[in-house]
């Protein structure tokens, strides 16, 4: 039996030591595409289209630890699935206010659900999703291990560590701090701790979400919470112009949302031994470039591709070489970019575009000072969109 946290302290659970995606609105995330169900109204369809039960408690993960103590003690998970944390980088660095948030809800909640753990006396194994962006997005000079790093110490002496952390932002330096809380507990308490280092999801739909439209899952497409594919996805289909930001020239690693469903299975279905240092996985299936990304959209839609001024601090260029042999040893098949798959996104798209406000479309969250001032020209009003004839 597993449990999931999810973003904004959300916890829900079912009676089987697998989870699969069935993703919990989070309360600060108004701009969705989609009719987004109430949380009891979703458990209900997983109910009816399965025929399993899964039981929803609402806490907050870094405020009310006694209650988080009692829950894992009283329904005694083999695995705790933990993604509750604030999610979005440009949301991370808009404000001051913004930053201590991500800050306090984040970190304090990975470090009480640690505690908690020790303090219930239940070996659950906690699976985290992190992020790619904790290895930064600079060229490293070849291919990214998953999570630990052969080097040479001064006198030759060889070893194998921690790769170093080199966060882009106020969020992925949260996720760099979970994962150095990880490498203390384990080597203290001996908790069990797999970190999962994901890449961008994109995908509307898993093959368990689409048997029923209450349990869609969120389709964000604003520059705050909008995954960079799906936003090309959806401008695409409303006919705006592809927002790519200075040159396109930045590398990232790719998910669909229907292997990250599978990633956390086999997560949770290879869990470290008690003992074992942290299990990290690289959860991608692969890397593009952001400009060849959006001529992928541009020729299957016709639009134009916008190059902007680049809201973030971050290099214009970079090469990215990921390693993901773990999952794909353990089965792991993955789904890549293809034009053919943007017609499930597409398909939602155009059936939800009534709902899209084209004046959140254009970044919002800016990394410092002179990147809002490179921006400044940026008008929300500006943005069309296309009216069919």
């Amino acid at each position: 039996m597993a449990f999931v946290l999810k973003a904004f302290a959300w916890i829900f659970w079912k009676s089987r030591n697998i989870v699969r995606s069935f993703r919990i609105p989070d309360v600060d995330l108004p701009l969705s595409f989609l009719d987004f169900s109430l949380t009891q109204v979703r458990v209900q369809a997983w109910k009816e289209v399965s025929g399993k039960d899964m039981k929803y408690v609402n806490l907050d993960v870094a405020k009310e630890y006694d209650l988080l103590v009692q829950l894992i003690k009283d329904e005694k998970p083999d695995s705790i699935v933990h993604f509750a944390e604030q999610r979005a980088a440009p949301y991370s660095m808009k404000t001051s206010k913004t930053k201590r948030y991500t800050v306090d809800n984040n970190v304090s909640g990975s470090n009480n659900l640690c505690c908690a753990v020790i303090d219930s006396e239940i070996d659950s194994h906690i699976v985290h999703l992190g992020t790619m962006g904790v290895y930064g997005y600079g060229t490293s000079g070849g291919e990214i291990p998953e999570g630990y790093i052969d080097v040479t110490l001064p006198g030759g002496r060889e070893a194998n560590i921690l790769h170093p952390a080199y966060p882009g932002s106020v969020y992925h330096a949260t996720k760099c701090l979970d994962a150095l809380l990880f490498q203390f507990y384990q080597k203290n308490d001996n908790l069990r701790v797999t970190d999962l280092h994901q890449g961008i999801v994109w995908g509307t739909n898993t093959p368990q979400t689409i048997k029923d439209e209450r349990l869609v899952n969120r389709f964000d497409y604003d520059g705050d919470y909008g995954t960079v594919l799906n936003r090309f996805l959806m401008q695409g289909a409303m006919g705006v112009p592809l927002t790519v930001y200075g040159t396109g020239g930045q590398t990232r690693g790719f998910i669909h949302i229907t292997d990250t469903a599978r990633c956390i299975e086999i997560a949770i279905n290879n869990p470290p031994e008690t003992g074992e240092r942290v299990e990290i996985f690289n959860q991608i299936a692969e890397t593009r470039r952001v400009r060849d990304v959006a001529k992928l959209v541009a020729d299957q839609t016709g639009v134009e591709v916008n190059l902007l001024p680049n809201p973030r601090q971050e290099a214009s260029e970079n090469e990215l070489d990921v390693s993901n042999r773990k999952f794909c040893s353990l089965g792991l098949d993955p789904i890549t970019l293809d034009a053919a798959l943007f017609d499930e996104v597409t398909e939602v798209v155009n059936k939800y575009k009534h709902r899209c406000d084209p004046t959140k479309i254009l970044p919002a969250s800016f990394w410092n000072k002179k990147r809002a001032e490179e921006c400044a020209s940026l008008d929300p009003n500006s943005v069309k969109i296309k009216v069919e004839a």
